[in-house]
């Protein structure tokens, strides 16, 4: 029999990233945590946590807070299905978490409203969103690290289903006294070599990609590194540099002349799914429905 005390306080570490963290959200102490922890490590024969800052899951530890999850997840529905089960214990319930991957160009935009319709939907439910390239989204999927995952991969991960939930046109774009000062002789390989990109981070392939398609050949370009979606269109906009943007995103700034297209007509297409456990416990596929929704409506839509 599973010390369930034990894994949510395995669970609580995890999610955390620290003991006294884990203990002041459980409502416990700190050596109770450990203890619960530590117990737990010797049942399993191994160790579930690699101690630091932040503390992190071994393999084991994360098939256990999948496990915790997936039952917090289904106690829920049962409370639902019989809400007697929980009168008269005087006890609050723990929240559930679920834990999402998705790509920050998607959070910055249209998935958001997925989850706060979700939230609104199931308020004893907490969602704990990880940003990843979306090329890499489905890596956490895969690990265990995440239920969920907005992904670029349509092959379903082992044990998941994936559903299309649009596409995501990218623009290649610059501010017009960028576009002057860099590619008055036009786009080529030369001016793309000379020019400053603007690079989400180390995984952001996009621009590479664009530049492969109209040079049909890799180019390497000076970039800037800005990890952030609305920092990156000010970059743009101030002239630091050219990138690929969500066209819904910038729509206004081309529409005012504040950017610019690089290559008229030249949009980089990036299909995204929704992936997800089979036969998932009914508030994970409550998000799901909530996230298809948000991703097919409102100024963000995904075409």
């Amino acid at each position: 029999m599973l010390d369930y005390a034990a894994l949510h306080a395995l669970a609580a570490v995890v999610r955390e990233g620290s003991f006294e963290r884990a203990a002041r959200a459980l409502n416990v102490t700190p050596s109770a945590v450990s203890q619960r922890v530590k117990l737990l490590e010797e049942r399993t024969g191994g160790a579930l946590l690699v101690r630091g800052q932040p503390c992190v899951a071994t393999e084991a530890g994360l098939q256990l807070c999948r496990h915790v999850e997936r039952v917090g997840m289904l106690e829920h529905e049962l409370r639902e299905a019989l809400p007697a089960l929980g009168m008269g214990s005087g006890e609050a319930h723990e929240r559930v978490t679920v834990r999402v991957a998705v790509n920050a160009d998607s959070l910055a935009t249209w998935f958001m409203a997925g989850a706060a319709a979700f939230a609104a939907q199931a308020p004893e439910a907490l969602l704990d969103l990880t940003a990843d390239d979306q090329d890499h989204t489905a890596e956490r999927l895969r690990s265990g690290a995440v239920l969920a995952a907005v992904t670029a991969l349509a092959q379903p991960v082992t044990g998941c289903n994936s559903e299309a939930l649009g596409t995501v046109h990218y623009v290649a774009a610059a501010s017009p006294g960028f576009v002057e000062r860099h590619f008055a002789k036009g786009v080529g390989a030369r001016t793309l070599a000379s020019a400053p990109s603007l690079v989400f981070d180390r995984k952001d392939r996009l621009q590479a990609r664009w530049v492969r398609r109209i040079c049909h050949r890799n180019v390497e370009t000076p970039r800037h590194w800005i990890p952030s979606p609305n920092a990156f269109v000010e970059a743009a906009c101030a002239g630091m540099g050219w990138g690929m943007h969500p066209a819904s995103m910038v729509a206004d700034a081309i529409r005012e002349g504040t950017l610019v297209e690089l290559v008229s007509d030249s949009t980089l297409p990036v299909p995204l799914y929704w992936q997800q456990a089979r036969a998932a416990p009914r508030l994970l596929a409550q998000l799901g429905a909530a996230v298809r929704v948000a991703a097919r409506s409102g100024p963000h839509a995904l075409a």
